[in-house]
């Protein structure tokens, strides 16, 4: 798998190099946002990792120029802890976010997942199955337990609307403002206590244990992540 990994902080790039070279991914560097461009367009990464805080063209405005022609996962890694970066960086169309500085494992992880999206596990099939639980997309159906021994989960329109929303999106983080938008409406965006009365109540239909999910996760202050391969 090839990735892009764009950072002006020589340090970082040459951290990141070592760290992805070691587990087999192929590596190309961009020192500024415009080079960044150049080794996307040219390259055809299968990831791009990419700071925010580039001089010239910052990593919002890479971001958005990535976004008029491509669909690769981009992963933000970057020292701006502020939420209002992080939602401005996902609105704008990357994947995922991860602060700096980061723990190896957890970036892996979020690149294994991006990777994983890339090739299309999971993304556009008409039934998805985590656990014991199977969404079938098309028929808009959901039955939990084992084979043979299937129930129907009946889910109200909108708690249907919400996990169809994430599921489709595995491994990546849903904002909440995307989604009160996607299902309330541009002017529901502060309404951030329905979102999480519905979340729990999926929970409660669909997790083995609804206080410790494990396949609709919380992301603190920012929104929601579907995890179709958690242990």
């Amino acid at each position: 798998m090839k990735i892009v990994v764009a950072d002006d902080d020589r340090q970082i790039l040459g951290a990141l190099r070592i760290i992805l070279s070691a587990r087999g991914y192929d590596v190309v560097l961009a020192r500024d946002g415009k080079e960044a461009l150049d080794k996307v367009v040219n390259d055809h990464p299968d990831v791009v990792v990419l700071d925010l805080g580039m001089p010239g063209l910052d990593g919002l405005a890479v971001i958005q120029a990535i976004r008029g022609w491509s669909t690769v996962p981009i992963l933000v890694v970057s020292g701006r802890a502020d939420s209002t970066d992080k939602v401005e960086a996902l609105d704008l169309g990357a994947d995922d976010y991860v602060t700096k500085p980061f723990q190896t494992d957890e970036l892996l992880a979020r690149i294994r997942a991006l990777g994983r999206r890339k090739a299309g596990v999971a993304e556009g099939e008409p039934v998805v199955r985590f656990g014991d639980v199977t969404v079938d997309l098309g028929a808009r159906r959901v039955v939990r337990g084992a084979p043979g021994a299937e129930a129907s989960v009946r889910l109200t329109p909108t708690e249907w609307q919400l996990l169809e929303l994430l599921v489709r999106n595995p491994d990546r983080l849903v904002t909440r403002e995307t989604i009160l938008t996607e299902i309330w409406g541009p002017n529901h965006t502060a309404d951030t206590g329905y979102l999480r009365l519905y979340l729990s109540q999926l929970r409660k239909k669909l997790e083995p244990e609804p206080s410790h999910p494990r396949y609709l996760l919380t992301e603190a202050g920012m929104g929601y992540r579907f995890a179709p391969a958690s242990a």
